[in-house]
């Protein structure tokens, strides 16, 4: 038996549809595969440019002067004739 409570609400979402496309002894033994092989992918699943930006702003972690609020921001690489760089914007 899988223990729902340790799943997330899509996990909970895949094994109850599952259940009712194949039935429940099926669908637990192919929800357990699907778990283990998706559980490897995500361990994986490292995005090297969040891990440059979290880097770069490490040396903020500690002032109090540097405020993200509480939506934060979204940077984007600069568009249009003659931009370069980057853009920052403040989520509202």
């Amino acid at each position: 038996m899988i223990d729902e409570n340790t799943l997330t609400k899509g996990q909970v979402r895949k094994l109850n549809a599952l259940r009712k496309s194949v039935g429940d002894a099926i669908a637990e033994e192919a929800f357990a595969k699907w778990l283990e092989a998706n559980a490897k992918h995500e361990a994986l699943a490292k995005d090297p440019i969040a891990e440059q930006i979290e880097e770069a702003l490490a040396p903020f972690a500690d002032d109090k002067t540097f405020r993200l609020g509480r939506r934060g921001y979204v940077v984007r690489r600069a568009k249009g004739k003659g931009a370069s760089g980057f853009v920052a914007e403040r989520v509202e």
